[in-house]
């Protein structure tokens, strides 16, 4: 009787409970929890360095980061001096010598990491103090030394010369340049001549004027007592001598005057590089702050956002498109959106990201939408302080920043009140279409005329023309006359003469090439056979470890990657049959229909543009006769991607002229191939296609 009654007060309770409870409605958001942030204990020197403590002991690991908190630094005709400084430091001390630095580093299992601006270091709890000591010695005391300032320099110079054809790179340099202006530090331009008008003396002074402890902080957090952390810090910094940076004036950056496109023209662009920004005056202590971030969250930070929807899902333009908002108390900052697209998108990317701006200034956001995204950030927020780091990066933001005590208190109940109105005024004080400077950097001749054809709110938005160093230039003139009489044949025939002649070609039964390149800080093989009888052999190694494998053997092949063997239809034997030729050139004569398409540039030179198929262009140069490069369109998850091969370094080999160079671009990533060996009739046997 009693669990009959039980029964019926229980199915009782939950009929009234279900009653209660409307399913179809979302449940109303309850309070904002109150966040209790650990304060750090503090502490300062007498030369201005400020301490900041926070205790963990639930791991034995300790961290420290010391921030030097200057303005930014105009660098000038010596732009590079910073790098170099940086790379600089970090490699021992006046009383450690570089290599027995890093053995002691390593045996303690530790990690310091040095640059013109700060230092960091990671280590267990019982090797702090003599971490703390090399950390203090190595940044306090640095060995700056011929030899090694030649070697960073050399190294800084070969990655210049090897972003001079990236896309990316040049797109971003010119990006923040016509932003900022290149009299500002975020806008000026590292090239080779500025960083051969640095020397040795000019790093050692840049690192006495801008290392000093006036504007610095030293944060250290995990398992040590602060008592310990007071006597060590104050034994091995107090040596740093007290000093303030030297100030100075710069240009302050302005938006355009009205909304253009400004080209940087790229000849070997597979696709554009889209961005459009304009300038902000944003600091963490605004009131809107986090409006601001919310407006962006919607606008461009990540998959859910505007702009990735409409340029990725709905057409189908691009891998990702973002955009971002930047807080700085010394400078304007730029807020900006940005795509990879294909060439043919251009002009239409442009104003799709245009329309996605305006809209979210112009209308109101949605509900969700902001729910969405308050529930992103307040997410990221909880989820950080879990991490010991993060009470210490809040505590040197409220210093650093001038932050209300409470600010990261009430980071989730300021979050939670931000209003959709409060989104949309944010929205029009930094986002512009008004005075927006739309940076498009890509290939000319395949996008100019259509981007000049863009009208945005009834309006056509003019375009403005740079070269790659963010230098106002003319528009680019691909209407170069054809010479009479010249035809593809002729093309192909000087081709072939001036690497060694139709008979001498002709009497290659095989080559063998081995190539490497960096991907990542690794290194990728490639090692290519090819014989006169449609034979053809491709592996890629990482590591030494085969990734991708092609083999054709006449009529049949297979193709293996990462292991798993597939064997390749009648269609891919035909299309690799094409490329396997060892001088593709050859058949080419025999074709009737490659037409010569023009003239374009191709890496500062001019070169004959040849239409092999609908899908396949050769170039080649206009002066020598060399092949300078190739692109082949192809299909990746239904979308067509330009693959291009660039061939530079001619040498010879048995007679016969070869690349030694070969850049190939496939989507945004590009690989470097030094050609290490190439063998012409030996080096292959027919188990090398089996």
């Amino acid at each position: 009787m009693k669990k009959y009654i039980v029964f019926t007060l229980l199915s009782l309770f939950v009929f009234v409970s279900h009653a209660q409870i409307d399913r179809t409605k979302q449940p109303e958001r309850g309070p904002a929890p109150e966040i209790n942030l650990q304060e750090p204990a503090r502490f300062e020197l007498l030369n201005g360095l400020k301490v900041m403590v926070v205790e963990n002991h639930k791991l034995p690991r300790v961290r420290m980061q010391l921030t030097i908190d200057n303005p930014p630094i105009l660098q000038g005709n010596k732009a590079g001096v910073a790098d170099l400084t940086s790379s600089l430091l970090g490699k021992g001390s006046k009383s450690i010598p570089k290599d027995d630095f890093y053995e002691e580093v390593d045996f303690l299992g530790a990690s310091i990491s040095i640059g013109d601006q700060g230092a960091s270091a990671s280590c267990l709890s019982k090797y702090f103090p003599r971490v703390l000591e090399l950390m203090a010695d190595a940044s306090l005391n640095p060995n700056f030394t011929q030899e090694e300032f030649d070697k960073e320099k050399d190294r800084i110079l070969t990655g210049i010369k090897s972003e001079e054809k990236d896309v990316s790179a040049i797109a971003t340099r010119v990006q923040l340049a016509l932003a900022y202006g290149k009299g500002h530090p975020y806008g000026e331009i590292t090239s080779e001549e500025t960083v051969n008008n640095v020397s040795l003396a000019d790093v050692e002074q840049h690192y006495r004027n801008y290392f000093v402890p006036a504007n610095a902080y030293l944060v250290i957090i995990g398992d040590v007592e602060f008592d310990n952390v007071q006597e060590l810090v104050t034994q091995f910094f107090t040596p740093w001598t007290k000093a303030v940076p030297p100030s100075f004036n710069y240009s302050k950056p302005t938006d355009a005057q009205y909304t253009q496109i400004n080209f940087v023209d790229v000849s070997n662009a597979v696709q554009s590089e889209v961005a459009v920004q304009n300038i902000t005056e944003l600091k963490m202590k605004d009131e809107d702050y986090l409006d601001a971030l919310l407006v962006n969250r919607i606008l461009g930070g990540g998959s859910q956002a505007r702009l990735y929807k409409n340029l990725r899902e709905d057409k189908g333009y691009t891998y990702g498109s973002y955009s971002g908002i930047r807080a700085n108390k010394y400078s304007p900052m730029r807020f900006n959106a940005y795509a990879q697209v294909r060439n043919a998108v251009t002009d239409s990317s442009v104003v799709q990201i245009l329309d996605e701006i305006n809209r979210i200034t112009n209308e109101p956001v949605t509900d969700e939408e902001l729910t969405n995204a308050k529930a992103k950030y307040a997410g990221n927020f909880v989820m950080a302080l879990e991490n010991p780091e993060t009470i210490a990066n809040y505590a040197l933001n409220i210093e650093t920043e001038d932050l209300p005590k409470d600010f990261y208190k009430t980071y989730l109940e300021r979050i939670e009140a931000v209003t959709k109105d409060d989104v949309q005024k944010a929205a029009q004080k930094y986002f512009s279409t008004t005075n927006a400077r739309v940076v498009v950097t890509g290939k000319g001749s395949e996008v100019l005329e259509n981007l000049g054809k863009v009208n945005f709110n009834d309006k056509k938005v003019p375009v403005l023309y740079y070269n790659k160093y963010a230098s106002k230039t003319e528009e680019p003139n691909y209407d170069v006359a054809l010479p009479e009489g010249l035809t593809a044949a002729t093309v192909l025939e000087k081709y072939i003469e001036v690497i060694g002649g139709k008979t001498k070609l002709e009497g290659v039964e095989s080559y063998a090439m081995l190539a490497e390149a960096e991907m990542q800080g690794m290194t990728l093989e490639l090692e290519m056979k090819k014989t006169a009888k449609d034979q053809f052999m491709q592996d890629i190694k990482v590591m030494g470890n085969s990734m991708q494998k092609q083999v054709l053997d006449g009529d049949k092949g297979y193709m293996m990657a990462q292991g798993q063997r597939k064997d390749l239809s009648p269609e891919e034997i035909e299309k690799i049959k094409e490329e396997s030729a060892a001088f593709p050139e050859l058949n080419y004569l025999s074709v009737g229909n490659i037409t010569v398409e023009g003239i374009e540039p191709v890496g500062g030179k001019k070169a004959y543009k040849l239409k092999i198929t609908e899908k396949k262009t050769v170039f080649y140069d206009v002066e020598t006769g060399l092949k300078l490069k190739e692109t082949n369109i192809e299909e990746a998850q239904g979308q067509p991607m330009t693959n291009t091969l660039e061939y530079e370094d001619y040498r010879e080999v048995s007679g016969i002229m070869f690349p030694f160079k070969m850049v190939q671009t496939v989507g945004p990533q590009s690989f470097d191939f030094q050609v290490k060996e190439i063998k012409v009739n030996e080096g292959v046997s027919a188990s090398d296609f089996e």
